[in-house]
């Protein structure tokens, strides 16, 4: 692809209102609240949230946190299970990483005052697909991340050295002589400000609204990975977007999430036959990882030319399902439809980007002075696909390692500010007014057309071809508003997804090319990086062995 211009808007110092702080935290969900609440009370923080600090994908999971809790379940078992689901593309020591420290990250959200689900005076444990013991903790039944989020938020605000500003669009980051120096936002009624920050925390989420189908918020627009990318980070694994294997599919409604653990209860997968397909697709059946589940579904609906399969709890004591999924059956109730009983008409959707910005083990970015946390980071956690309800732990440490991170490297920066001759003055197209909710929702379909749950190389290029072309005028313009800078955006964001999948010739967890159906660990084991001046290339450095999955396909 051609590198976008480097800033969404034209600008001069001279011309905004000016902020500073210590640490700058961009995104309000789990990793940046969880950054901002590990910065030494002694550094200022400012936390920028795109819309209330309520609004985030972490407000919206239902499923809850992994973390080994049981004295049946072992470390090793936890780390085993995440290296499984990436398909042999983890970072193996990120993982061991992340999975030993999970259980003192579930303890400090209760010292926050989060209140997870108990049985018999125990933290109630439960599984999901692809983990071998039950060791997630939940919360409300089905709303977990609305009650870590309710904790961590009264937490924030408590905070003297927290400023949240809330419903503040990040337009750009803004660096100088190779450094991030703070970002250029729109506040409110257009307003527009220069924030400068000695380090900044960019916790922004991910991009999975370029689908039609989605399980996330709206704020999902993939901002901040487009904005690092504008300012020369690199960006990797963009190729590997997790489909969650059931949406909620009734007409006329959003497409609820319907969550990972009503599998992990013993929900079964039927076809529009009452055929229960997952039998014959894994030996874990519906517990398979959600890469398995999802595409065997999307096999399903092909061979039974029907939109959807169902989610069957029927066998299951009705008491019991309506205490464990009180927020799912209140939606489904919505179109007459009991989850004790009826069947529940399901397909999958976009639910996680696991690519991002590269960072390092710490979260550094290759900008200095940028880190990144949560979704919009590409750690190594992950590999090729994301185990469930690791994505949560992972903002919770990684958000903690930026944070302290971040606190410390802007303690020692001088307080004394110096605004650079940052100015951007590049002409800009003017014409029509564009339609763009047309555009996005033409990205949106070629997206789940040719980059979706299944691609190929002849599809995959046709779909460059057509980002290329929106991209040629659409980036040329300037958007004086939210809707234009979020398209801009998902281009930046679909023109990198494609470029990727079209990189990696092989199959490997979430992607699946049906021209190279086979997984190559010789050719391809190891990342697709994303480079500012547009280059989308394999790194040439493989990734080293898994000690620990000789015995494992």
């Amino acid at each position: 692809m051609h590198p976008p211009p480097r800033h969404l808007v034209q600008f001069h110092p001279k011309h905004v209102q000016h902020a500073f702080t210590d640490v700058l935290v961009l995104g309000a969900g789990i990793a940046g609240l969880r950054a901002a609440l590990a910065v030494p009370s002694s550094q200022r923080v400012m936390v920028i949230s795109k819309e209330r600090v309520e609004v985030s994908n972490s407000a919206w999971a239902q499923g809850g946190l992994a973390g080994v809790l049981s004295p049946e379940d072992s470390i090793q078992d936890h780390v085993t299970d995440t290296l499984i689901a990436g398909d042999r593309l983890c970072d193996e020591t990120v993982v061991r990483m992340v999975v030993e420290e999970a259980p003192q990250q579930i303890s400090d959200l209760i010292r926050m005052g989060v209140q997870f689900d108990h049985t018999d005076g125990q933290i109630a444990l439960t599984t999901e697909g692809g983990h071998s013991h039950a060791r997630i903790v939940h919360a409300l039944g089905d709303a977990t991340g609305h009650e870590v989020m309710r904790g961590m938020i009264a937490r924030a605000r408590q905070a003297p050295n927290i400023e949240i500003w809330e419903r503040t669009f990040t337009v750009d980051l803004l660096t100088h002589e190779g450094r991030c120096v703070g970002v250029l936002v729109a506040r409110p009624h257009r307003e527009r400000l220069i924030v400068w920050a000695k380090t900044t925390i960019l916790a922004s989420g991910g991009a999975a609204r370029i689908y039609r189908e989605s399980t996330n918020s709206p704020v999902a627009t993939g901002d901040g990975m487009a904005a690092a990318f504008r300012a020369g980070a690199v960006l990797q694994d963009m190729e590997f977007m997790q489909f969650h294997p059931t949406l909620l599919y009734v007409a006329g409604s959003s497409r609820s999430l319907i969550s990972e653990a009503l599998r992990g209860e013993g929900a079964y997968l039927r076809d529009k036959d009452g055929t229960r397909f997952m039998l014959q697709e894994d030996p874990r059946a519906e517990k398979a990882t959600r890469d398995i589940v999802a595409r065997a579904i999307m096999r399903t609906i092909d061979r039974t030319r029907h939109p959807c399969v169902y989610l069957d709890l029927s066998h299951l004591p009705s008491e019991r399902v309506r205490l464990r999924f009180p927020g799912i059956g209140r939606a489904c109730s919505e179109f007459g439809l009991n989850i004790a009983s009826d069947l529940i008409p399901v397909r999958p959707g976009a639910h996680y980007t696991i690519g991002g910005v590269r960072t390092d083990r710490t979260g550094r970015t290759s900008i200095p002075g940028l880190y990144a946390a949560g979704e919009v980071s590409s750690t190594g956690l992950h590999g090729a696909n994301r185990l469930a309800s690791n994505s949560l732990i992972e903002g919770l440490v990684f958000g903690m390692l930026c944070g302290e991170a971040a606190g410390r490297e802007a303690a020692d920066r001088p307080d004394r500010y110096e605004v650079p001759p940052l100015v951007d003055e590049a002409r800009r197209e003017t014409g029509p007014a564009l339609d763009i909710p047309d555009i996005l929702n033409s990205l949106r379909s070629l997206m789940g057309r040719a980059a979706g749950i299944e691609r190929d190389g002849p599809g995959l290029a046709e779909a460059a071809d057509q980002v290329r072309f929106w991209c040629g005028y659409v980036l040329r313009r300037e958007f004086s508003q939210r809707s234009g800078w979020e398209l801009s955006n998902l281009l930046t964001i679909g023109s990198l997804i494609i470029g990727s999948a079209l990189v990696r010739q092989e199959s490997r967890g979430t992607h699946y090319r049906r021209d190279f159906p086979k997984r190559d660990d010789n050719a391809w084991r190891r990342r697709v990086i994303c480079l500012s001046h547009g280059e989308i290339q394999a790194d040439q450095q493989g990734l080293p062995a898994l000690s620990h999955l000789d015995s494992f396909p």
